[in-house]
């Protein structure tokens, strides 16, 4: 199968995929400063909770480049504040703070630049390649959960484009189908950026994997009438007690699904877990530019005046959730007891 790279990086720039443009162009922006990637990560040209905190790691080691002194402690103060900037760029998403603050407590014990650079350097490398790991093995164990024949149902975009590589959801319908399942899969369009539309549908036609795209509004309707066997979805942040913050749209999936009693899994690193927050209560919830719902390509769409509310995710509360897929294992009910298995280096 085709492997879409997301993110590259040369050693003094990142390589971006500019997920704006997809699927009909596959442009690529160039950044060179921190300030570039930040604005990459507000403007979704980059997007999807793990590619951000790869992102985000980048933007640090992009940080050092940026600035020429040889005074240890004046650099580090500096990626101080450059990690608060880079992880405020979208709050939901744990794994962007977890990846700065990640590479900043690397350079907070360095002992000269040559050694900050080395050590910033490898740590960003270091989460990349960890990332496209952790979605290889999540992917893995996923895919026996799924069934041997039918349809899955996706929301938003959890594949490669989200990651570093290979995809957190879609990973595991990816390797499934490498399985030899017979799966076909229904990609919601997800509104109002078409995530499902433009990136899930691009990459699952790329794979060569059956795909049929709907409009959000028909998803539950067709988990009633029986035509989905489990629905997958990716995460943006997972609570201590297994609530999940997903693209806005999952919650209603997920409860459709319980009503009816299709699986409803989640597909997320352990990166992507906070165990400081205790429930999907304290998870933040972005809200989006009102022009992303009243303008659709540069063309205003509704009436002047009217309000507009752009919440971008929505928080599934652990209850309608069947299992969580991680890299360090399947974690079932309970999941304050299988989460801090997983987040202790344990299996679940």
């Amino acid at each position: 199968m085709p492997e879409i790279v997301p993110l590259e990086w040369t050693g003094d720039s990142l390589r971006i995929l500019d997920q704006t443009k997809l699927p009909q162009e596959q442009a690529v922006i160039v950044a060179r400063s921190p300030n570039q990637v930040v604005e990459a990560i507000k403007g979704m040209q980059v997007r999807g909770a793990p590619a951000l905190g790869v992102a985000g790691a980048y933007a640090m080691a992009l940080a050092v480049k940026a600035v020429d002194t040889l005074d240890v402690p004046k650099m580090q103060s500096y990626l101080k504040e450059m990690a608060k900037q880079v992880a405020e760029a979208r709050p939901t998403a744990v794994n962007l703070r977890w990846a700065v603050e990640r590479v900043l407590r690397s350079a907070m014990g360095a002992h000269s630049m040559a050694d900050l650079r080395t050590r910033v350097d490898t740590e960003a490398i270091t989460i990349h390649r960890e990332d496209v790991a952790a979605n290889r093995r999540m992917g893995a164990l996923g895919a026996e959960l799924l069934p041997a024949e039918g349809t899955v149902m996706t929301h938003c975009n959890a594949g490669a484009l989200a990651t570093a590589g290979y995809g957190t959801a879609l990973g595991v319908i990816r390797a499934a189908w490498e399985k030899s399942r017979k799966l076909k899969v229904i990609a919601n369009e997800t509104r109002p950026l078409l995530q499902g539309a433009r990136l899930t549908a691009w990459e699952l036609v790329q794979m060569g994997i059956p795909t049929t795209l709907v409009v959000d509004s028909a998803a539950g309707s067709l988990i009633a009438r029986g035509e989905v066997d489990c629905v997958i979805v990716g995460a943006d942040r997972v609570a201590a007690n297994g609530d999940t913050a997903n693209k806005i749209g999952t919650y209603t999936l997920a409860v459709v699904a319980h009503e009816k009693g299709v699986p409803f899994y989640v597909a997320a690193p352990t990166s992507t877990v906070d165990m400081s927050i205790t429930t999907g209560a304290g998870i933040p919830i972005e809200e989006r530019p009102p022009e992303e719902v009243t303008e659709w390509g540069g063309r205003r769409i509704a009436p002047k005046g009217v309000g507009v509310r752009n919440p971008a995710f929505d928080v599934t509360p652990a209850r309608y959730i069947t299992a969580i897929i991680t890299e360090k294992g399947i974690v079932r009910p309970p999941y304050e007891e299988g989460l801090r298995q997983v987040m202790e280096g344990g299996g679940a």
